[in-house]
């Protein structure tokens, strides 16, 4: 349970953090001012910035979930962070500074023209309020179990709800400057927390649990794949050449391509802060993923072992909230669910900033030419306040599905992801390809992608099969698998860049 002292640290902070959000926030007098904090950012700052706002409540319960229930394969993905952002930093970065860009998908409209910027940004923004909304409902899981713990009959919307309000507020008045300065205050806090959690585990288990642990398979750290069969290659997402590959396409395109990470990196105040700023945050996201991959694998030792339902639990991101409230003393458990609350509160002001950026800049501007700087100021608050409220309506939906948080937002992201960065790299590399080659590349793109994340699946009895929604309880299968997710940007990415040589060739 948690004590006087826990409660009174959780509202302290999370009014501090609000607090401090307005008063860093500054003046603002124009959308540049508002969305990209004057272009002024120090590149430590940006840095920090970007791996708080991916990682947020996502890795501090989703990645114990993932070492709990299998191994520490999953560190395997940072390998292809790495060489992902330094792909950006050399290649995309470069563009985007000698255009003075502010959004991402600026760089379509100038390289293809508006309608390609528009599209490039509707999906965008429709993908980012499905990747937030798992965001969301991974903050609610932590926040859920302090309310029944306390006996409030809250449920997860209920939650979400509170949680947008009182985030829309700062976000609306501090910018993109409250933004990154609290993102800042949060890692340090939860990060902070996260290495206490595992001081007074260390203390907390038995005499040789690591041996324990590897004799059962656990603290595997690389799989390379060799001897597995095609249909586990394409199947399991954390073989080597998933996890390479498909990490390096999908940090490509996240922090290439996605405005929520691109648009810290338009902040910084020059090309090479911005450089700094990126492949610095992959060195900083491996040592994250390190520690919450370790704790989830001692909490498997301490628990010996135990089922989430064993443990009298829904699922598996909720076992760490459970040791937070029974294992920790009082006042670190305080501290920590503040870190996640703060953690998620900055993730989800960055989402409603970008998300407003996008809306202002690559939609509501093109159409408004004329609009002055105070009416494209009110306008952007306005477009904030919009998101946060379709975000509450997009959490909802995935409480009930069983995949680990972590797994269903990198999901959730990659399934446009491949032909975002399709119709980046296909404007790069390819002189010859307009406008139409680049729509028509990205629509069928899409369009495979719905299918091959939706409907393809493949049975031990049945094969490679299309299945229809609904229909997979007639299969003789006892369970169907997916294309695994790392493999969904890998899959976006060659097929856009395949079918836009071809409408070239044809249009030719």
């Amino acid at each position: 349970m948690l004590t006087a002292l826990d409660y009174t640290i959780i509202v302290a902070y999370l009014a501090g953090v609000a607090i401090f959000g307005i008063v860093v926030s500054g003046r603002q007098t124009s959308t540049v001012d508002y969305f990209l904090a004057g272009r002024n950012l120090p590149w430590w700052v940006a840095c920090i910035s970007t791996v708080a706002t991916e990682t947020s409540t996502l890795t501090v319960i989703g990645l114990p979930a993932i070492a709990y229930g299998g191994t520490l394969a999953f560190m395997q993905l940072t390998l292809g962070y790495l060489l992902g952002r330094s792909v950006v930093a050399l290649v995309f970065l470069p563009r985007y500074y000698a255009g003075r860009l502010e959004t991402t998908y600026e760089f379509l409209g100038k390289r293809y023209g508006d309608a390609m910027r528009a599209a490039a940004s509707t999906t965008f923004l429709f993908t980012r309020l499905l990747a937030d909304g798992v965001r969301l409902f991974a903050t609610a899981i932590p926040i859920k179990v302090i309310a029944d713990s306390a006996g409030l009959d809250l449920g997860y919307g209920d939650l979400i709800a509170i949680l947008v309000g009182v985030t829309v507020v700062y976000t609306c008045f501090g910018g993109m400057r409250a933004v990154v300065w609290m993102d800042v205050v949060q890692l340090i806090v939860y990060v902070g927390a996260g290495v206490a959690v595992l001081v007074v585990l260390s203390g907390q288990l038995p005499v040789g649990w690591l041996a324990e642990a590897s004799r059962a398979g656990k603290t595997v750290l690389f799989d390379s794949g060799f001897g597995a069969d095609p249909v586990s290659w394409l199947t399991s997402p954390y073989l080597l050449p998933a996890a390479v590959l498909g990490g390096a396409v999908f940090s490509m395109a996240s922090h290439g391509t996605d405005q929520l990470m691109v648009q810290r990196l338009l902040a910084c105040r020059s090309l090479r802060d911005s450089q700094k700023a990126l492949v610095g945050s992959a060195i900083l996201v491996m040592l994250q993923f390190a520690l919450f991959l370790a704790i989830g694998l001692m909490l498997w030792s301490l628990y010996g072992g135990a089922t989430p339902a064993e443990l009298g639990l829904g699922r598996a991101d909720e076992v760490f909230p459970k040791y937070i409230i029974e294992g920790l003393p009082a006042g670190v458990t305080g501290l920590l669910f503040a870190g996640i609350v703060a953690a998620a509160m900055s993730t989800l002001s960055s989402s409603m900033n970008s998300l407003a950026a996008s809306t202002v800049m690559d939609l509501y501007q093109r159409l408004r030419r004329r609009a002055n700087a105070p009416v494209s100021l009110l306008t952007s608050r306005a477009f904030t306040v919009l998101w946060g409220a379709l975000l509450v309506a997009f959490a909802a939906p995935f409480q009930d599905m069983d995949n680990p948080v972590a797994e269903l937002g990198l999901m959730v992201a990659s399934f446009t992801y491949g032909g975002l960065l399709g119709v980046f790299v296909l404007g790069i590399v390819n002189r010859a390809s307009r406008q139409p080659d680049a729509l028509v590349a990205f629509a069928v793109t899409v369009l495979v992608m719905v299918v091959l994340v939706f409907g393809l699946r493949h049975g031990d009895v049945s094969g490679w099969l299309l299945v229809m929604p609904g229909s997979a309880g007639s299969l003789p299968d006892a369970r169907l698998e997916s294309v695994a997710w790392p493999w969904y940007p890998v899959i976006g990415l060659v097929l856009t860049l395949a079918t836009g040589a071809i409408s070239v060739r044809l249009r030719a």
